[in-house]
């Protein structure tokens, strides 16, 4: 499939390294000016955030076009833990596959690093998995899984449109 550059959204996040601006007419001067300016904020706007809090959501830079093509952010919140407790996650859920992407990790007492798998609620035998519900992150711990003492999962959801 071959695309037309000006049939893509997000046309060019090149910025040229010169410009020669107009010295004779400030209109013109100005219109240019205005129009860097954009150019290197649409630049710089145009990329994933690396912020990863735990007290509250932060947006991830990300835009989203699912509902009737409106634009939608993604958020992205950590959570920390010790145990296999379920998590409140006061996130206000409106659809099921409201979280794209989720990911998460954790340690035993002998310092070993294992990946939580996201999205099943049925136990996995030797593994730690979680699914999300409407208010909660729910573990499973799965038959021969290694003891958790330690962990941190990423959430990342779809704002309302």
């Amino acid at each position: 499939m071959t695309t037309n550059s000006n049939q893509s959204i997000n046309k060019s996040l090149f910025l040229r390294t010169s410009n020669v601006f107009p010295d004779d007419d400030i209109e013109d001067l100005s219109f240019e000016m205005t129009k860097v300016f954009i150019d290197i904020a649409n630049a710089i706007n145009n990329r994933t955030i690396s912020t990863f809090p735990t007290n509250k959501p932060a947006e991830t830079g990300e835009s989203w076009f699912l509902f009737q093509n409106k634009k939608q952010q993604t958020l992205r919140k950590v959570f920390t833990f010790t145990t296999t407790a379920a998590i409140t996650h006061n996130v206000s859920v409106f659809i099921a596959a409201q979280f794209p992407r989720c990911f998460g990790v954790y340690g035993d007492a002998t310092l070993n690093s294992y990946g939580l798998i996201y999205g099943s609620n049925v136990a996995i035998p030797g593994q730690i998995s979680f699914y999300i519900t409407s208010t909660q992150i729910i573990f499973l711990v799965g038959a021969g899984a290694p003891a958790l003492t330690t962990g941190t999962i990423i959430l990342e959801w779809l704002s309302q449109p």
